[in-house]
């Protein structure tokens, strides 16, 4: 009775480790091998872009000479490249086309120049400078292409304006303004074009009209004229918010997905798709995606080299990395309990083998004693073989299903099966005590400091600056951030518990305190004031 007792106890904590290590994986993801694939070749897709611009540039040298027209396309060209791709650039060649306008008296090409200095200065987050700016342009003498990118670009502008602000009296009538310029646009655009489509259901998302928003921003996407890559990213990632409105998350995530192919293909770093699809991966519990996300967003950030993309993208960062080092922190406790599991499953394994050999054993004498009694002879070996092939079947059911479920587990579960199998004992308990996480947290370490010298690049010297120069934290060889800085660092992201920092850092709660006490002792600030300063660290250094 307690053999049955023992093995039905042993199937059930094999059946609870499996659902354990299968629990591991059961995040919501969605994964995207377009835009993996898109991500690798992200380097290549630059390179390209590249050698156009340099092409471009090439023949403006050559054409330095020529008729004011053919300067205007060329810096125009390279503008078209510029514009989405680096600000500084974009910023330069746009000026550049005005003082052409104004060289040549072509007071469209005038407008149109201001427009695309507007639409730069807007990318950057420079809400004033673009207004200032659009608002010099004479609309009556824009043709009427022009006129629609400039209404839609003054639109965009009051619509950001109202994003941004959050007022509830401003914005209500930033939004007002935006629907009028709307309809001046869709009043001169081609009713198969891209903005007319486009700023159709753009207004009708600002009125809650979802549905009807949707069947604009479709036929769009599925209109047999064809659109920019970036404008296929606008209207998809535009799609993708009022999917997720109305709840489908699966599909806000493969437009998303659609939409950052397409600008990494195009080489567009001013956008903000890997950014919110990065915000998705995180409400949605895939960290790991997440993280990969939001830091390809940063670096898109920091290639354009506008403050405020940057700035929008900091905000983000941060709380996305901090998840990250919890989700570690959270496996490697996981880990640990699969490991004390395994290490009882194999104790109880071990108890059941010799109970096995004891029952085999009290078989063996049962036997003599049937064999001394002829009269229960036949009825005795039958009853003994019934058992002994119930006795088998179950064996060998459990061993069998044993040994497939055992073989789902890690390099270290086989390796105690080996052991087990030769019933060598000692060296499973060798082999439990060799589990070492010290890899795995110098990884989590090494991928926060990563990550937070990203977000402040200057906190190390900031840090230093409290301290005299003797007295100063510097890594040692191989390390971005030393303990003690590390510490800190945590505390500058918000994660001040000593009870969390003792947990993330494996450190004691006692260690905890005598480091921040040691530390704020050897500061030249008062103690009370310490964390002060150190949260008073900013992200980049104020000119």
């Amino acid at each position: 009775m307690k053999a049955e007792l023992l093995r039905a106890f042993v199937l059930s904590l094999v059946c609870v480790v499996i659902q354990l290590i299968g629990g591991g994986a059961s995040a919501q993801t969605y994964p995207n091998q377009e835009l993996k694939n898109a991500i690798l070749e992200k380097e290549r897709y630059v390179r390209e872009k590249q050698q156009v611009i340099s092409s471009l540039r090439r023949r403006l040298i050559a054409n330095q000479g020529a008729a004011a027209q053919v300067k205007f396309d060329l810096n125009n060209a390279l503008y078209q490249q510029y514009k989405s791709f680096i600000f500084d650039s974009a910023f330069f060649y746009s000026n550049r086309l005005i003082e052409l306008g104004y060289e040549m008296n072509d007071k469209a090409l005038v407008g149109y120049s201001k427009t695309n200095l507007g639409f730069t200065l807007l990318s950057a987050g420079m809400f004033k400078e673009a207004f200032d700016t659009l608002n010099t342009v004479i609309v009556k003498e824009l043709p009427d292409s022009t006129k629609v990118e400039f209404y839609a670009l003054m639109a965009r502008a009051l619509y950001d304006n109202s994003d941004y602000n959050q007022d509830n009296y401003y914005s209500e009538l930033y939004v007002k303004n935006a629907n009028s310029f709307v309809d001046f646009a869709i009043s001169l655009a081609d009713p198969d074009a891209y903005h007319y489509l486009y700023l159709n259901g753009l207004r009708n998302l600002r009125v809650e009209k979802t549905d009807e928003a949707i069947q604009y921003l479709n036929k769009l996407l599925n209109a047999d004229k064809k659109i920019s890559s970036h404008e296929y990213a606008i209207t998809a990632s535009t799609l993708s918010y009022l999917h997720l409105k109305l709840g489908d998350t699966s599909r806000a995530v493969n437009l998303l997905a659609s939409a950052c192919v397409s600008d990494i293909q195009s080489a567009i770093k001013e956008t903000s798709a890997l950014t919110s699809l990065a915000q998705l991966m995180y409400e949605t519990g895939d960290i790991e995606q997440a993280y990969l996300y939001i830091n390809e967003s940063m670096s898109d950030a920091r290639y354009y080299g506008a403050i405020q993309r940057m700035s929008q993208v900091g905000n983000i960062l941060p709380i996305i990395s901090a998840a990250k080092l919890n989700n570690v922190d959270s496996q490697r406790r996981k880990l640990l309990i699969y490991s004390i599991g395994l290490s009882i499953l194999v104790v109880l394994t071990v108890a059941f083998a010799m109970i096995t050999i004891l029952q085999k054993s009290r078989l063996s004498k049962k036997d003599l004693i049937i064999k001394q009694n002829n009269d229960q002879l036949r009825e005795a070996n039958t009853l003994l073989s019934e058992t002994s092939k119930i006795k088998d079947e179950y064996l060998g059911f459990y061993f069998d299903s044993n040994a497939r479920n055992l073989n789902k587990m890690s390099d270290l579960k086989k390796s105690i099966e080996s052991k087990l199998l030769d019933k060598k004992y000692d060296d499973i308990r060798y082999v439990l005590k060799k589990l070492d996480l010290k890899k795995e947290h110098e990884e989590l370490f090494n991928n926060f400091d990563e990550a937070f010298v990203k977000i402040f690049p200057n906190f190390i010297n900031r840090f230093n600056s409290l301290f005299e120069e003797d007295k100063q934290f510097h890594p040692e060889k191989g390390q971005i951030l030393s303990p003690e800085i590390r510490i800190f660092a945590l505390i500058r992201i918000g994660i001040t518990d000593s009870d969390r920092l003792a947990n993330i850092l494996g450190y004691s709660v006692n260690t905890i305190y005598a480091y921040k006490n040691r530390i704020k002792s050897q500061s030249t600030v008062p103690n009370n004031e310490f964390e002060d300063r150190v949260m008073n660290i900013q992200s980049k250094e104020t000119k």
